[in-house]
């Protein structure tokens, strides 16, 4: 088809021009869709035309999401913080690599440095043979044939130790002693392990329970005796030989020694009983030996109680030099161990029995010796003990009454130890006399520093803020600062300046009277009188016994440095012991812990709490 262009020349027109307007006009409206939906970087090489893109590189781009960006700036980015992070990684391996100094712990306070010192005491009054690793150069093996040599014997009592400055083995204190040590352990293990003592006290404790199960038939259920002592003091029926008489080494010693036996002895078998009942706790990871522990106590304590009578009649040895008072408060003291050591209820009913505690003292307020807590009156001890049980096991009726009572005569005896309530008098230097003005002080002063200390813990750990004397409302930090300024005393902050323990501090007595570190260790046999010369001597002993509290200063605060006086200047078996428990409590020690005590190691053996209710009162009759 053919039509004639009006500017000349034919115009043909395709079957494509034909198309209806409607078509082109759909086909303009697509075109601009499309040129719509180009992006930017279309639109602007469009624009650019194809010579200017000739001349640049196409860039590109990264869409993460949130936005677009370039994609050199996106590589360079993510490449820095990878660097970094390798870099920063890097220095951290090579700071846990390289080998660096921890900071240095805080030295130890005074209560530790001291306590390290007071168990070597232990260490020098070993006897029997001795270990490689006993750590007193000056000691050797002594007492190899006690026991064996005496004609009513006739058995092996070799072992356990020597009391004070002499070669006697009184087993009464020496009981004692180590039930306190044990009571220690149970309650700051944590403590002795955090500065290495944990293995040396235990290694004391067992020296000593060792000899003990020597000492009765200890594999029977029922005995008719046993030893109470091993050597003699008794000087009174002349000069012949004996412990006291002769001034000689133990390893030097000649003369015999006789075995002292008991048939009714209930106050050293019940305190024995304590003392195996309580190391049993303290071996309770070796079964085998506190079984063994378990097995001898409660053969002790029947045989205690079947067979009542003091181990030290009137004119006995034993009498002169550690009388028994009575056995009421070993039946307490025995029967609360036991029960801890067991679980079996009937001891904690011994214990608790109101007639028990009506004989062993509990109500007797008006005693002047009341709440003095002693090698020979257990009774304070045994009130804070079963305080301990009430705070955090209440075991309700019917231990209850009695268990209150003891609870609240624990906070009188607390109370008589500070001066406002005048129970006790102090001396000028601030030490308390719980032996009115007697000689020998400090054994009792420790002992009280450490009930007023472990108190004050027992009440820490049951979230109970302190106790009332009467009206007055005082807080635990009370008993600390007590328990602190009798040790602080002890140590060396005294009108003497003098540490009363040996080898602590600048100043402490240099002449103990101490056969042993008397005498020097040159090789040279002593006999019974050649030692004379050296307790007579006023030179410095040649030997230090390190860690030995002496028995102390007068009512004056007035010390004499004089080894033939025993009143000032001999340290004891139970009073180290006493000196220990108090250091122990008192020493601030990291273990990690919220509270100071192992609240739950005595109740081992102890079986869950059901306390019975009590009966319904009887019916009412008009």
């Amino acid at each position: 088809m053919f039509g004639r262009d009006p500017w000349g020349g034919t115009l043909e027109i395709s079957n494509a021009d034909s198309a209806t307007d409607d078509d082109r006009s759909r086909d303009l409206d697509r075109g601009a869709m499309m040129r719509h939906q180009l992006d930017e970087t279309q639109q602007s090489w469009l624009l650019a035309g194809p010579g200017d893109q000739a001349g640049k590189k196409k860039k590109k781009y990264v869409d993460i999401g949130c936005m677009v960006i370039d994609r050199k700036i996106f590589m360079w980015t993510v490449g820095t913080i990878l660097g970094v992070g390798l870099f920063i990684g890097f220095v951290i391996m090579i700071v846990k690599l390289v080998p660096h100094k921890k900071p240095p712990p805080p030295p130890p306070d005074q209560y530790t440095l001291a306590l390290h010192k007071a168990l070597m005491f232990f260490n020098a009054q070993r006897s029997g043979p001795l270990p490689k690793h006993n750590g007193v150069s000056w000691r050797g093996n002594s007492g190899m044939k006690d026991g064996l040599s005496d004609s009513t014997a006739k058995k092996s009592l070799v072992g356990g130790f020597y009391d004070a400055g002499d070669a006697i083995k009184f087993n009464f204190p020496m009981a004692w002693s180590m039930t306190m040590l044990s009571w220690t352990v149970i309650e700051y293990r944590a403590k002795y392990e955090a500065i290495g003592e944990l293995d040396h006290v235990k290694e004391i404790i067992k020296w000593g329970t060792d000899y003990m199960l020597k000492t009765f038939n200890s594999s029977a259920d029922t005995i008719d005796r046993i030893v109470a002592q091993v050597g003699q003091g008794d000087t009174s029926k002349g000069p012949s030989p004996n412990d006291h008489y002769c001034w000689m080494r133990p390893e030097d010693i000649d003369y015999k020694r006789p075995v002292i036996e008991c048939h009714s002895c209930s106050d050293l078998a019940a305190e024995m009983a304590a003392a195996l009942a309580a190391a049993s706790i303290v071996f309770k990871d070796s079964k085998t030996y506190s079984d063994k522990l378990v097995h001898g106590a409660k053969a002790l304590y029947k045989f205690g109680r079947l067979q009542r009578g003091r181990y030290s009649p009137n004119g006995s040895d034993q009498s002169l030099f550690y009388n028994s008072t009575s056995y009421w408060d070993e039946f307490v003291w025995g029967g609360a161990w036991m029960y801890f050591a067991t679980g079996n209820t009937s001891y904690l009913t011994v214990a608790t029995a109101p007639g028990m505690a009506k004989h062993a003292g509990a109500f007797w307020l008006g005693s002047p010796n009341y709440g003095v807590f002693t090698w020979d009156d257990k009774l304070p001890g045994s009130q804070v003990l079963l305080s301990r049980l009430r705070l955090f096991l209440s075991p309700g009726y019917p231990y209850e009454e009695i268990l209150r009572t003891f609870h609240n005569q624990t906070d009188n005896v607390m109370c008589s130890y500070l001066p406002v309530y005048n129970s006790f008098n102090f001396t000028k230097g601030g030490l308390i006399q719980l032996n009115h003005g007697r000689p020998q002080p400090l054994q009792y002063v420790v002992n009280a520093a450490f009930l007023a200390s472990l108190y004050a813990d027992y009440l820490d750990s049951a979230d109970t803020p302190g106790w009332y004397c009467g009206p007055n409302f005082y807080k635990t930090d009370v008993l600390r600062k007590f328990a602190k300024s009798q040790i602080d005393y002890i140590l060396g902050k005294n009108p003497q300046k003098m540490s009363y323990v040996v080898g602590y501090g600048k100043k402490y007595p240099k002449r103990v009277h101490h056969r042993g570190a008397s005498i020097p260790h040159n090789g040279v046999h002593y006999g019974c009188k050649g030692g004379f010369k050296w307790r007579e001597s006023k030179k410095a002993n040649p030997n230090i016994l390190v860690g030995a509290m002496v028995a102390g200063p007068d009512r004056h605060d007035g010390f004499k440095d004089i080894r033939t006086n025993y009143n000032y200047t001999e340290p004891t078996l139970a009073a180290n012991a006493g000196l220990v428990a108090a250091l122990i409590s008192l020493a601030d020690i990291d273990t990690g812990s919220r509270t100071s005590i192992d609240k739950n190691t005595i109740f081992s053996a102890v079986p869950p709490m059901f306390p019975t209710p009590p009966p319904p009162p009887s019916a009412w009759k008009p």
